[in-house]
């Protein structure tokens, strides 16, 4: 019977490691990806360092629809020759399940039926540690396909799964390079400050006309080459166009206000008096002072500082900034009101990508509460500083 070589594709990992590659966050959203290009480099790889013609690539992700079904970028990757589409579900709570369970099965009864001599498993989930022994004990090679970081070295692949396979390789990051793109505005894009312009932006349409502030527009008191007087001659708001208006007024003022309640520069958006259009990050905003942890001494009884093992302030705003700029690339002004909205409720993809990318970068794998807490809170001081332009 001819040889065969396998991939079975932990999607999950697969993108939130090439996502950190590329955009130092495990933000699914945040970029963009060839699947065609990236399933073919795999499929080249797989081939090459077997010696042994590709039977299948297993691509193991949740249904993005109700029920588990596919959506139509999943339909579109199973359609792909030689790409069998395996999925799980999403429960009500935004949690991935059956995925692993899949992957696990699979493992054990392609090796105990030897429908393949070389699996080659794109994952480092440490759950699959005991599937992998049962492939192998049924005379399968199991060969870890890992995605680098830059330094050359597997990323997010537990310890005890890489001891068990049987060797690992890393993806060539040229395939990672030219299939996953990033989905972030270009720095060189964002303004350098809330009410930046061009120049073309910010002269209004009568060039005479005098400066008028933001709350006078919104309030209607004031407008450009006018005193706040009517005109006799001036056409007044049809009754069906004064709620739209007034409740875009809201939402500008709304845009227009600071966190602590006092005004910012108006946004080139409110000056024209437009609904906004673009969500762009938050500019660097003061680090908080470090609070003491509510934790007690058995000898004195007084309140002890931030343990020595503790995540840095100045980590925990890079992480929270990295994520909010991957997550303001691909939302709209509505998404953004809608979060607001839910505070203090963080969506599960991004609570998940938060605590992710904090326990990569810090090397913790456990984060603590105190440390949880200011992960949290960072993210809404700045998402509250998020503007729409």
């Amino acid at each position: 019977m001819r040889s065969y070589c396998a991939i079975y594709v932990d999607v999950g990992y697969l993108v939130a490691s090439a996502a950190t590659r590329v955009t130092g966050t495990s933000f699914r959203r945040g970029v963009t990806i060839d699947h065609r290009a990236l399933i073919e480099g795999l499929i080249r790889q797989a081939e090459e360092d077997s010696g042994l013609p590709l039977l299948r690539v297993n691509w193991y992700d949740s249904g993005a629809r109700p029920g588990g079904m596919p959506d139509h970028q999943q339909d579109e990757i199973g359609l792909l020759p030689r790409v069998k589409l395996r999925l799980g579900r999403i429960n009500h709570s935004g949690e991935q399940k059956g995925v692993d369970l899949r992957i696990g099965l699979d493992l054990a009864t392609h090796g105990r039926n030897r429908i393949v001599d070389v699996i080659y498993l794109v994952s480092g989930d440490d759950d699959l540690t005991e599937a992998v022994e049962e492939a192998q004990g049924h005379g399968v090679q199991v060969v870890l396909l890992a995605v680098p970081d830059f330094t050359s070295r597997p990323y997010a692949v537990a310890r005890h799964l890489q001891r068990e396979a049987d060797s690992l390789i890393l993806i060539d990051p040229e395939t990672i390079t030219t299939t996953v793109r990033s989905v972030a505005i270009a720095p060189g894009l964002i303004p350098e400050s809330v009410g930046a312009a061009t120049e073309d932006e910010a002269v209004p349409a009568d060039a005479g006309a005098e400066p008028v502030s933001a709350a006078a527009e919104v309030n209607g008191a004031a407008r450009p080459g006018g005193d706040g007087i009517p005109k006799p001659g001036a056409a007044r708001p049809q009754p069906a166009d004064v709620a739209p208006t007034q409740a875009h007024n809201a939402e500008v003022a709304e845009e227009a206000t600071e966190p602590d309640g006092k005004p910012s520069v108006p946004s080139p958006s409110l000056l024209a008096n437009k609904r906004p259009s673009t969500v762009l990050p938050p500019k660097p905003l003061p680090l908080p002072l470090p609070q003491s942890t509510l934790s007690y001494s058995t000898t004195t009884g007084q309140p002890l500082g931030p343990a020595d093992d503790a995540v840095p302030l100045e980590l925990v705003d890079e992480v929270v900034r990295q994520v909010i700029a991957s997550w303001c690339a691909s939302a709209t002004p509505a998404s953004v009101v809608e979060l607001r909205r839910e505070k203090p409720f963080i969506p599960t993809d991004l609570d998940r990508t938060l605590l992710l990318d904090l326990s990569s970068r810090s090397g913790v794998s456990i984060i603590d509460d105190a440390t949880r807490y200011a992960l949290r809170d960072r993210f809404w001081e700045l998402i509250d500083r998020v503007r729409l332009t």
